[in-house]
């Protein structure tokens, strides 16, 4: 998803944030680094959502809306099962 418009930007970014404002405020599930740290994992989840959970149902352009949030909550989930490993 190399060369991406502002739209597809945008939508990868929405979902991110919302899903990063969900995993971390009502599930409690905190990055070390913060929130921001939270919100630019969750973004790359979301970027690589599509690629690795396939291209079904809604979509915009090459941003897969199901996949990118799976992605966006998989890979926040990872970070933070890694973090606790590590400690």
């Amino acid at each position: 998803m190399s060369g991406m418009g502002f739209l597809t930007w945008f939508w990868l970014t929405v979902i991110a944030l919302v899903v990063s404002i969900l995993m971390y405020y009502v599930f409690r599930k905190r990055l070390a680094g913060g929130y921001w740290s939270q919100l630019i994992i969750g973004w790359i989840g979301a970027w690589l959502g599509s690629p690795v959970f396939g291209h079904w149902l809604w979509h915009y352009g090459r941003v897969y809306f199901i996949p990118a949030i799976l992605g966006s909550i998989a890979l926040i989930w990872l970070i933070k099962s890694a973090e606790k490993v590590l400690k």
